[in-house]
């Protein structure tokens, strides 16, 4: 889905917002902002915060939001809704901040700044709003400042839909957040698109898109299903982004665990795996490359309902570890006993309140705990290294291929214990 326009219910409200004001007015305005109080207060100190006065029109849509900084000073802004949990809105910017970190040594993403930059000088924003994709009327319109992300298409890592390969809500804000940087950021080579930061890169995108196309090697979109939908692509100038967004979701494993079609993206992208990938689209596969990292490095933050141990290798037994194999900095939440099985990046981990298993295998790993060293016991038993919070906070730890140990005043090397 392409930037949009939330569909206002007052027309005053798109005047001052500087959007479209639509044609047919939503009966049903149970999806507004209502209170987030407790959601603001939770949040303080993971830089969710209540509308500002100075935003104080988008109070009309939105509860809360956070941002980040672009290298110019100006942020860039994401309200949600009041269904949206801070868990999600985390993910969100999350991702965001994972699609403009350099990835040192690439041809295109090597200095993301200018990119970061063009976002924020577009005043692009991301919206993230209570159900399901279509569930509200939005209207289509050029170099709107909107970008969609609905709360049912947003499953947090370890949450049960995340687990189960929920297709029924299956994660879209992979999808959602790169048109987001694609359409404001790296810019589209269409008419009235915004200004972009990237033509060079974009130009690589739309080789590879053309190439994918039903009429020349027919690896995106050759479905009698996908006619009418990629003749409206064509017309608005989607093609790139929507091609691009295929090969993305496959290259971090989110259609590894699909069985009901071929290939990615519901049987509509050839491939469904980094090696498909790399096989039968070579040229989305070099694309990639040009600017995205291989590994997801945001801090991911584990569900507080899971339990059992959370697998970053991939394992058949366990689909979901299509996702979690390119994951590299894992926290697990919440006070249920749980564990983790790291994989051979050089991954910073962190337990939760309840007792916990953390095998960092290969790599160099960093285990991280909320206090100072002086409030932990810490044993070594053979190769296990087993650390008690005597305050009761973070229970017990069990950590094995462990490196070093991250408190909150000192980094312990375990070769020193």
């Amino acid at each position: 889905m392409r930037l949009l326009s939330v569909c206002c219910y007052l027309a005053v409200l798109a005047a001052c917002l500087g959007i479209a004001s639509c044609g047919n007015r939503i009966a049903d305005t149970s999806w507004y902002a209502t209170d987030c109080s407790q959601d603001i207060q939770s949040g303080q100190g993971l830089g969710i915060q209540a509308i500002p006065d100075e935003l104080q029109n988008y109070r009309q849509l939105y509860c809360k939001y956070t941002e980040i900084g672009a290298p110019n000073g100006k942020p860039i802004r994401i309200f949600a809704q009041n269904e949206i949990s801070n868990e999600q809105l985390l993910y969100a910017r999350s991702l965001l901040e994972f699609y403009l970190e350099d990835f040192p040594g690439s041809r295109y993403g090597s200095d993301k700044s200018d990119i970061a930059n063009a976002i924020a000088n577009n005043g692009a924003v991301l919206s993230m709003l209570n159900g399901h994709d279509g569930e509200f009327e939005l209207q289509y319109d050029t170099g709107i400042i909107g970008q969609p992300l609905y709360e049912d298409e947003t499953p947090t890592i370890g949450s049960r839909a995340y687990i189960d390969n929920d297709f029924e809500r299956r994660d879209a804000a992979f999808e959602e957040i790169l048109h987001f940087v694609h359409d404001a950021g790296i810019g589209v080579d269409f008419p009235g698109a915004m200004q972009g930061a990237a033509p060079e890169f974009q130009r690589h995108i739309r080789a590879a898109a053309t190439n994918g196309l039903p009429e020349n090697k027919g690896l995106w979109a050759d479905d009698r299903r996908a006619e009418d939908w990629l003749e409206e692509l064509r017309l608005e100038g989607s093609i790139t982004q929507e091609y691009l967004a295929a090969v993305i979701d496959s290259y971090y494993g989110l259609w590894g665990a699909f069985t009901e079609a071929p290939g990615g993206m519901w049987g509509m992208y050839v491939a469904k795996t980094r090696d498909e990938i790399a096989t039968d689209d070579p040229m989305g596969y070099e694309v990639v490359r040009m600017f995205f990292g291989p590994y997801l490095t945001f801090p991911a933050r584990v569900d507080p309902g899971f339990s059992g141990t959370f697998l970053m290798n991939f394992d058949a037994a366990y689909l979901y570890t299509h996702k979690s194999q390119y994951l590299v900095n894992v926290s697990l939440l919440g006070a249920n006993d749980a564990g983790i099985e790291a994989n051979d990046q050089d991954n910073l981990l962190a337990g939760n309140q309840g007792n916990n298993r953390i095998d960092a295998r290969g790599g160099t790993d960093t285990v991280a705990f909320s206090g100072e060293f002086e409030n932990y016991e810490i044993v070594v038993i053979d190769s296990e290294i087993q650390v008690a919070d005597s305050r009761g906070i973070d229970a017990t730890d069990r950590l094995l291929n462990v490196e070093f140990l991250q408190f909150a005043d000192r980094r312990v090397p375990v070769s020193d214990l």
